[in-house]
């Protein structure tokens, strides 16, 4: 007699809405800290037993990224306002203007 294999449990929507969040975060900055907080609410929900564990590398993955495009976000703003990126891309409108 053979036992069956119980049925895997699928990552919860939560999981997958925050590691596509995080992904697009990395071109689009607003949306990596959305994924990077989504990912540890739901890491938090997997270790409570609220959400299935199947989850659990997903929210891993979108907390990775969303720091990492978090991060990038950062540096991007800090180029723009205190290292010339305004100057710069003015000057860039400048000349397209002319």
């Amino acid at each position: 007699m053979t036992i069956p294999n119980p049925p895997q449990q699928s990552a919860s929507s939560q999981a997958i809405t925050a590691l596509v969040l995080s992904i697009l975060g990395l071109p689009c900055c607003l949306l990596g800290p959305i994924g990077w907080y989504l990912g540890n609410q739901e890491l938090k929900a997997v270790r409570e037993g609220r959400s299935p564990a199947a989850g659990e590398g997903l929210a891993q993955a979108a907390v990775i990224i969303g720091i990492i495009a978090t991060v990038l976000a950062a540096l991007q703003l800090i180029w723009v306002f205190f290292f010339g990126g305004l100057a710069i891309l003015a000057g860039l409108s400048g000349a397209a203007g002319t």
